[in-house]
């Protein structure tokens, strides 16, 4: 099996979601969720300036805060921005990321 399938197999179920097979996704993200549109992206390595940006906010963070990058474009809205984050650190403040017995966000 190709290494982004097994990964997008493996998110899947640590996320209690259905990876959605390549035939299937017109319209649809990598994995299907009760909550959560998830898209895979499996790469050999992430690009260092991004890890380097959350790991300087998992050294910055207090116990009682959450470490986030965010990531802007010049020129893009703010609110475009994207947030990144661990999915260890996303479970820890939000609670496990449940499958189909879910259907919205842990309050």
């Amino acid at each position: 099996m190709r290494t982004w399938k097994y990964a997008e197999r493996a998110l899947a179920k640590l996320v209690g979601g259905e990876r959605v097979p390549v035939s299937g996704r017109v319209g649809q993200p990598d994995i299907r969720h009760p909550w959560l549109a998830i898209e895979v992206k499996h790469r050999k390595t992430l690009p260092q300036w991004i890890l380097g940006a959350v790991q300087q906010a998992e050294r910055a963070a207090q116990p009682s805060q959450l470490p986030i990058a965010i990531l802007h474009q010049h020129g893009q809205r703010y609110r475009e921005a994207l947030v990144v984050l661990r999915l260890k650190d996303f479970e820890a403040w939000f609670g496990e990321v449940h499958g189909a017995e879910t259907t919205a966000p842990p309050a």
